[in-house]
């Protein structure tokens, strides 16, 4: 299929997403909102790849959101009776904050490859993804308050997770940028790459590494983690003592990694199944 804010490329069970409007900084536009949740639950329901990149072209990843999604549709109408508004707002919030959610719900790990500003609801997108790499040229900034306004489709839930609760609430308040070199400091990012190609090239190695193991083994982490993050140890562990009574199969894939071992070969292991579609 082809889209109108990116790009999608699947070879070597690696599924890349590229934002792809480099000349507007790749700012989510109407057509992205309606775009990404199709690309990601496509690759998700289909099992097409084992793990996703997200990067995007041109001098910066994203600046955040595009002003004509402000200008859409019923919100901005004066002639709705406002509580009907403010209503609708609530459910436009929850529709945009799902786009970023379908990336952490996905069941293959999302990496995020970062160039250049990474603005406002940027943060909101990396924030949901595994793991973030970036070019040492790249920044971080909760643009929101500089608008008057709070960031509001999940950098202020997931952050406090990934960084330390008083640098992010800094950053919030502020809205001052944060370097790569910072970032890296404080875990926001994996690893920083001198420019966009050794980004790329780097993540595309840390996913083929991913790509390279079994994947039903690689959803049972991310699962667990996502779950443990949101949950107290004791119900974390019983948790994974439900998901291995149901999904660990030692003569399976198990039995697989150790003959590929003594075969001296790499080893293949079956796809996830894909998910049908809902009977409606």
């Amino acid at each position: 299929m082809s889209y109108n804010s990116l790009k999608l490329d699947i070879q070597d069970k690696i599924a890349h997403i590229q934002l792809n409007r480099p000349n507007q900084y790749n700012s989510m536009n109407p057509d992205f909102w309606r775009e990404l949740p199709v690309v990601v639950d496509q690759i998700n329901q289909e099992a097409a790849a084992r793990v996703i990149v997200l990067s995007s072209t041109g001098k910066h990843f994203c600046a955040g959101m595009d002003l004509a999604v402000f200008t859409e549709g019923n919100v901005t109408n004066n002639d709705v009776e406002i509580g009907r508004k403010h209503e609708l707002l609530r459910h436009t919030v929850l529709q945009l904050q799902d786009v970023f959610n379908r990336l952490e719900r996905a069941r293959m790990p999302v990496l995020a490859a970062i160039q250049g500003g990474c603005i406002g609801g940027a943060v909101d997108m990396v924030s949901a993804c595994d793991s973030r790499y970036c070019t040492e040229d790249a920044f971080f900034s909760i643009e929101e308050t500089k608008l008057g306004m709070t960031a509001d489709l999940g950098t202020l839930q997931r952050l406090p997770h990934l960084i330390p609760q008083g640098l992010m609430r800094e950053l919030a308040y502020t809205g001052r940028r944060m370097q790569a070199i910072e970032a890296k400091e404080f875990g926001l990012v994996n690893r920083v790459y001198s420019d966009q190609q050794a980004l790329l090239d780097g993540v595309m190695e840390i996913a083929a590494e991913i790509a390279s193991r079994s994947p039903l083994a690689v959803t049972g982490c991310k699962e667990m983690i996502n779950y443990a993050r949101d949950h107290s140890v004791a119900d974390g562990l019983n948790a994974m003592a439900l998901w291995q009574t149901g999904m660990f199969q030692p003569q399976v894939d198990m039995a697989e990694t150790f003959t590929a071992k003594l075969e001296k070969r790499e080893p293949q292991f079956d796809e996830l199944c894909a998910i049908d579609a809902p009977i409606k």
